[in-house]
């Protein structure tokens, strides 16, 4: 099990939610390419070495028709590069357009290693008691992507089995694709509703109801989430307040690396790669252990 696991839900929710709020509010780019790096570095440790590399296989291409969009669609900026279609290609927009996709990219990975840690129950304990029917729906919409995936499988390899794809023109690979996603927009139908009975039959939702946790706030999660909370909340204070502005029309501002600025960068990358730390040092004691044995 994850050390990000472990702990309790208010502690990683906590973190995930400042963490993709710092992500959001600024466009500098060293803020940027760490926010960038950290998740798909601790995207790469939750899920493994394989699943990152398909992952990156179709979200690099996309990173790149991103920043290839901007400076086509926009041409600010005073360094120009060349002419395309008579509409100059500025540097400044080539530079704001890979910036902002990893922007994006950094928002989605660690949207990703939300979902992968926070499952559905860990959310629904967290927002349960405060607002039960909101909750529930958004954590059935958080494990939807995955658990159609895994259902639309099931039910291609069925068909598959049963002899549905022996036709070899694509007239009749379409029409059995579509098949496919008949039958999973059924049952997906067919399983809300089961769900929605199942949950109104337990008394979800109902004044006074109460439900069994597992999950405990021990001393070390009051701390982390207190560090979590500092940390966090000081990142986000010193990007309101302007510390590392960055401007990219109509020509690029300097990086500046007074103290200021460099405590900053400090404070926001100790804030980014924490999780990553924390669970290099939860596998470096693990493995010790294990020697010791």
């Amino acid at each position: 099990m994850k050390y990000f696991d472990r702990l309790h839900p208010a502690v990683a929710f906590v973190y995930f939610a400042l963490m993709i709020a710092i992500s959001m509010l600024t466009t500098n780019p060293v803020v940027i390419a760490v926010s960038y790096l950290s998740s798909i570095v601790f995207c790469g440790m939750l899920i493994g070495g394989r699943q990152l590399m398909v992952s990156l296989a179709y979200n690099l291409p996309l990173l790149i028709l991103l920043s290839a969009t901007n400076p086509i669609f926009v041409h600010k900026g005073e360094t120009i590069l060349f002419f395309l279609n008579d509409n100059p290609v500025t540097k400044e927009a080539i530079l704001y357009g890979v910036f902002a996709s990893m922007m994006i990219m950094s928002v989605f990975y660690w949207f990703k290693c939300y979902s992968t840690v926070m499952t559905s129950d860990k959310f629904i304990y967290l927002f349960g008691r405060i607002i039960p029917k909101l909750s529930l729906v958004l954590s059935m919409s958080i494990a939807f992507i995955p658990k159609l995936k895994r259902k639309y499988k099931e039910i291609d390899e069925a068909q598959k089995a049963l002899g549905i794809y022996s036709g070899k023109g694509m007239v009749d690979k379409i029409r059995s694709k579509f098949r496919v996603l008949s039958i999973l927009l059924t049952n997906s139908l067919e399983s809300s509703i089961d769900t929605a009975d199942s949950m109104r039959a337990r008394g979800y939702g109902l004044k006074g109801r109460s439900s069994y946790a597992i999950y405990k706030m021990t001393a070390s999660d009051k701390i982390l989430c207190a560090l979590f909370i500092l940390v966090g909340t000081a990142s986000i204070v010193l990007i309101v307040l302007g510390t590392v502005d960055f401007n990219f029309y109509p020509t690029l501002s300097p990086i500046s690396l007074q103290a200021l600025q460099i405590v900053a960068y400090a404070i926001i990358t100790a804030f980014a790669f924490a999780p990553t730390i924390l669970e290099v040092k939860e596998n470096v004691l693990w493995r010790c252990l294990k020697s010791k044995i």
